[in-house]
C-alpha cells in the first residue's frame, strides 16, 4: 500500500492541544520528524510574526489581544496540510476554535497532572499566566476551565510517567489510522 505522499495525497495536519507543560512542543517536534512533516508551534509563530515575546504581548496589549493573534494563526497563519501543530494551551477555549482546528485536521490532546505541569514549567518566564503567587492553584483552575474543550479531541493521552518515545509512537499510530479513515471518507 502506497503512502499518501507517494500517491500524491496531502497529509492532513495534526493539532496537538492541551495545557502548557504537557509536552506538545517536544513531542510535536519528534512526531513531525518521524512522519516527515513540518512542525509548527503556534506560540512561536505568533512571536515571530509580532517580533516580540508572548510575555511582552500580554504585558503591553493583554490576553484578549493575544487570543486574537491565535485566532488569526488558525484561520490563515499556517499551511492546511503536512504539519504537526503544537497549539497554545488556551487557543481552543475561544469560541469556534476547537471546531476550526477539527475542520483543518486531526486533533490530539496531551494531559498531565498539575504537579507534573508545575515541575515542567517551573522557572520559565515565558508563561505569563503562571506568574502568580500560587501557580499550582492557577494551573488547577485553568485546567478545570479548559477541560471541556480539551476532551473534544479525537485522542486524549496522559503524558505523566510516559517516555517521549512512547507518546510519539502512540500519536503516530493514531495519526496513521485516522488519516487513512479521513481519506477513505472523502
Amino acid at each position: 500500500m502506497r503512502s499518501m505522499v507517494e500517491s500524491g495525497q496531502k497529509k492532513p495536519n495534526l493539532y496537538l492541544i492541551g495545557f502548557m507543560g504537557t509536552g506538545k512542543s517536544s513531542i510535536g517536534r519528534g512526531l513531525a520528524s518521524r512522519l516527515d512533516m513540518t512542525f509548527i508551534d503556534s506560540d512561536h509563530a505568533i512571536e515571530e510574526n509580532e517580533g516580540r515575546s508572548i510575555p511582552d504581548i500580554f504585558a503591553s496589549e493583554g490576553e484578549a489581544h493575544f487570543r486574537k493573534l491565535e485566532k488569526a494563526f488558525v484561520e490563515n497563519g499556517h499551511p492546511d496540510h503536512g504539519c504537526i501543530v503544537a497549539c497554545g494551551g488556551g487557543l481552543v477555549t475561544q469560541p469556534g476554535m476547537i471546531d476550526a482546528i477539527k475542520s483543518r485536521g486531526l486533533v490530539a490532546c496531551l494531559f498531565a497532572k498539575p504537579e507534573t505541569i508545575l515541575s515542567r514549567t517551573a522557572g520559565n518566564r515565558n508563561r505569563p499566566l503562571l506568574n502568580v503567587d500560587n501557580p499550582e492553584e492557577k494551573i488547577r483552575k485553568l485546567m478545570a476551565e479548559r477541560e471541556k474543550f480539551y476532551l473534544q479531541a479525537g485522542l486524549c493521552m496522559i503524558t505523566d510517567h510516559r517516555s517521549m518515545l512512547e507518546v510519539i509512537s502512540h500519536l503516530e499510530r493514531y495519526y496513521q489510522r485516522e488519516s487513512k479513515k479521513a481519506k477513505r471518507s472523502e
